[in-house]
């Protein structure tokens, strides 16, 4: 089973979308050779918002995924002195930069993003990050 850290992103087009980069973040979501990896950046992404805004079935649906993650790496000072590192190499955002860090910490095979493969996320070396954009002949079969 490939241990794959799932980019908040991938829940966002996941639930929210219509077009066919949905239809692959939904496929990657329920492949059965992936074991999910999240972390805590990622539930401050995608719980917030809804609940503020009381979109009760976009919150229930990240609770569905994380109910079958196989880890969930918390938020630690290990995890920002890698993002720390990321964002300073390769120009990432913060939360970018904490998403990779939280994956090299838990020693994922993959990272896997919406976001498309030139921006910064998909730049490091020290872990594979696959973009839901650059898998259509994976996915569109």
């Amino acid at each position: 089973m490939r241990r794959t850290y799932i980019d908040s992103s991938v829940l966002i087009a996941a639930f929210r979308g219509t077009d066919d980069l949905s239809r692959r973040a939904m496929q990657a979501l329920e492949d059965p050779d992936r074991g999910l990896v999240i972390s805590d950046y990622v539930k401050l992404e995608v719980i917030p918002k809804p609940t503020y805004y009381g979109s009760q079935l976009e919150v229930e649906f990240m609770q569905a995924v994380f109910d079958h993650v196989v880890e969930n790496v918390p938020a630690s000072s290990e995890v920002t002195s890698k993002a720390l590192e990321m964002a300073s190499k390769y120009d990432m955002t913060p939360m970018d930069a904490l998403h990779i860090g939280a994956a090299l910490v838990s020693g994922v095979d993959e990272v896997l993003t919406v976001e498309k493969p030139t921006k910064p996320i998909c730049r490091p070396t020290e872990v594979k990050v696959t973009s839901l954009h650059s898998l259509s002949e994976y996915f569109d079969k």
